[in-house]
Parts: structure tokens; sequence; C-alpha cells
């Protein structure tokens, strides 16, 4: 069979898909959400935006509203532009919208399905955040961490004063090795670390592969049987590579752990605590290896994120940066870098911080959530098996609740003489729902 009859006989089997869903699609049972019209069988394809997604539909609310739809290929797609209906519809109706949406190159074609972020609300999942929680899940757990954050901390400080033009660099670092230290037991030798750069590199595709969109495959799942010299396969390509990668990322550091216990040298950690000397069932050995890696993967890129933002900040905000720094050098000195111990003595970096969260938030569209079954939600049907967003950026930037919010503030956040202080924005910015 010729490339073009192949070609011809896909479309077909894409037209006859589309046509099928309509044809026995039910009744809804209320209105279809507002939202670009779109195009028939393509949906809104051509209307997902590219880039600062989270900032075009934070304008489209002013022509659609607090609720906007996407049909991508037939995909439902539900941004949610306020608090208080991503409080009444992700938390209150927590049982029917935990489910994480089912990404076919993500979990079937990379690998990424045992990732916390994408699993479904299944006993897997609850095992998973069980052994999260034993690590982070309480003050006192966090608490054991402090040195190892002060350590990397005054190496990145140190690294950032050697490298002022590639602040992201050392930042990343950091980050890094602060969480394969935490979940591994792992510390560097070296600047260029092997482990550190591919866990690293597997986090920014993850980040890649959340993005909606961007593979037509997720929309369209048949498509993973075309093979990869087929005009639009080239996505098995991407997948294999990737693969690699998070073997690498996955099993290598898993590895590593082992190896120090067998020789008895290993430094306690996460997977040392959860594999407490015993011997574990392989699905077990593999919760262990998944939840360690949900960690880095959910852990590294969001204080990079912040500490952009932050840097950004003080050197957008001059005057914000000077205020900083007279409250170091009243409460620390400058002798010495600041420790946790100062920390309830600082509260205008305290609050400078919160407002680096409002300001640049570090998941903008939270994490994507999946509808279990269809709901009517203020007389608007949301469909069964929808990914719903709740745009957090939105909310931090709505200049009905904060004042100028593009200008860095933070004297916003805290109430003065006959003006209340603006909303607390840890208040949205760490996500909705059960996770």
């Amino acid at each position: 069979m010729s490339l073009t009859v192949q070609a011809i006989n896909v479309a077909l089997a894409v037209v006859a898909l589309w046509l099928l869903k309509k044809v026995t699609e039910k009744k809804p049972l209320g209105r279809q959400i507002p939202g670009p019209k779109g195009w028939p069988i393509i949906g809104n394809l051509l209307d997902v935006p590219t880039e600062l997604e989270y900032q075009v539909f934070s304008r489209w609310q002013k022509k659609y509203g607090d609720l906007i739809q996407m049909t991508i290929l037939g995909q439902p797609t539900i941004i949610i532009n306020s608090p208080q209906l991503a409080v009444n519809m992700l938390n209150k109706k927590s049982a029917i919208y935990s489910s994480r949406p089912h990404l076919t190159m993500a979990c079937d074609l990379v690998g990424w399905r045992d990732i916390l972020v994408l699993l479904k609300y299944t006993d897997k999942f609850k095992a998973c955040r069980r052994m999260l929680h034993t690590v982070i899940g309480t003050r006192t757990s966090v608490e054991k961490f402090r040195d190892t954050l002060e350590e990397e901390s005054a190496l990145m400080v140190r690294r950032l004063l050697n490298e002022p033009r590639n602040f992201v660099g050392p930042v990343r670092k950091a980050v890094g090795v602060i969480i394969l230290r935490i979940t591994h037991g792992y510390r560097p030798t070296t600047e260029d670390d092997s482990l550190v750069r591919v866990a690293d590199e597997a986090t920014d595709q993850l980040n890649v592969l959340l993005s909606p969109g961007l593979f037509a495959v997720d929309f369209l799942p048949f498509l993973r049987y075309i093979p990869e010299w087929f005009p639009g396969g080239g996505f098995h390509k991407i997948a294999r590579e990737w693969r690699h990668t998070l073997f690498d990322m996955t099993d290598k550091s898993y590895e590593f752990v082992l190896e120090q216990m067998a020789k008895g040298t290993a430094v306690p950690n996460m997977v040392t605590n959860l594999l407490d000397g015993r011997k574990v069932s392989p699905e077990e050995e593999d919760e262990i290896k998944w939840a360690a890696s949900s960690l880095y993967s959910g852990g590294a890129d969001t204080p990079v994120s912040a500490m952009s933002s932050f840097l950004l900040a003080m050197t957008a905000y001059p005057e914000v940066q000077r205020k900083c720094q007279a409250e170091l050098d009243a409460v620390v000195g400058n002798d010495r870098l600041p420790t946790f111990a100062d920390r309830d003595q600082l509260p205008y970096i305290a609050t400078m911080l919160k407002e680096v969260i409002r300001w640049g938030p570090t998941t903008p569209l939270g994490a994507p959530h999946c509808i279990e079954q269809d709901d009517v939600h203020d007389g608007y049907l949301i469909p069964k098996g929808s990914i719903i967003m709740a745009n957090i950026w939105h909310f931090m930037h709505d200049p009905e609740v904060y004042k100028d919010p593009m200008v860095f503030n933070p004297d916003r956040l805290v109430a003065q003489p006959g003006k209340p202080a603006e909303p607390d924005p840890f208040t949205f910015a760490f996500g909705y729902g059960r996770r």
C-alpha cells in the first residue's frame, strides 16, 4: 500500500471517529461552557496558545467568563478563572475531580505513568503519597533537612558569585543536589555530575509532555500505532530517546542506593528508610522507586522558577532589595549567612517571598485534573473525561483583587491603617483538590 493511500486511510479514520462521536453522544445535561468556537474535527486546535497560555486564558475571561471550554480533537479542556469556582469544583467535589488525564505520549510511550502527578486516584497513588508523607509530610520531617538546605544554599551563593551571568545553572544544581541527597543520599563529587544532569533533562522533558496540545497522540491515542517513518510519526523517535533519559533518572539513582547499602556506606535517605533493610516485593520496590522520582520531578522545577522570579524582582525593584538588605544587616550582620534560626526575625523578607510567588507563580495553571463522570456545575455541563485547569496566574493578577497586579509590591500584603492587606497568595499558589 502506498504512503499516500495510508495517509488517506488515517485521515478517513479520524473523520469517521469524529462522526461516530457526534452521532452517539448523549444530549447534554446542562449548558455548554462558553469558549472559542473552533472548527469541525480539530475543534480549538488552532486556538491553543503556544506560550504564556495562562495570560491568554486570563484575557479570555473578559470575553467568555470564569469558565472557559476548549475542545481539541474531541478532548474537552476547561479553564477555571475564579478561585471560588476552583474551591467549589476541585475541593468540594474532589471525589470526582481528583483524577489525572491520561497522556498517551507521557504515560504509554515515554513511561512516566507511575509518577505522582500523572497517577489516577488509585491504591498506587495512595501508596506513593503515603511514602512521600513520611519524608515531607510534616514540619518535623522537613526540619531534618535543614543542614542539607543550608549547606547547599551556601554552595549555591558561592557559585552565583563566580557565575553572575549564569544564575539559573547554580540554582538548578543546588535544588537538584538537595533533592537527590534527600531521596537517594547522593552527593555529587564533580560540578558537572551526570546523574544531576540526567535528572534535570528528564524533568525538562516531563514539563514538555505536560504542556497541552503539543502531541496529537494525546488526543488521538490510536496514532501510537502508526510507524515512525509514517508522516506525523516522528513522536516515536522523541519517545524512544526520552524513555532512555527517564530510565537513567529512575533506575540508576535507585541502583546507587542499593550499591551503597550493600557496601554498608549508605547515608540515611528516603529510599533507605522505605526499604528499612527488609526484602520487599517487586511491586513495592517499583512504588519506592517512583515515589523518590516523583519528589524530584515535582520539586526540582518550582524552586528554580521561584528563584528566577526573585532575582528578576530584585533587579527590577531595587528599592525592595534595599529594604531586604537592611533587614538582613540588622538581624544577621555581615559576617555570616542567614539560617533557619533567623527566619522568625525576618518578617519583611517573608512577606517579600510571598509577593514573589504572587508576582511570578511557579505553576501558573496548577496540575491538570480530570473529571471521572459528567457533572453539572452552575448550570454548565462538565463532560466526563474533561481536563480541568485552574488559572492560578489569573487569581493572583486579577485587578479586582490586587491593585496594580503587574507591579511587585510586598507592602500590599501587610495591613496598613485604614487599608486591609490584600489576599495572602499562599491561599491560591499551591493548587486545588486532593494532592
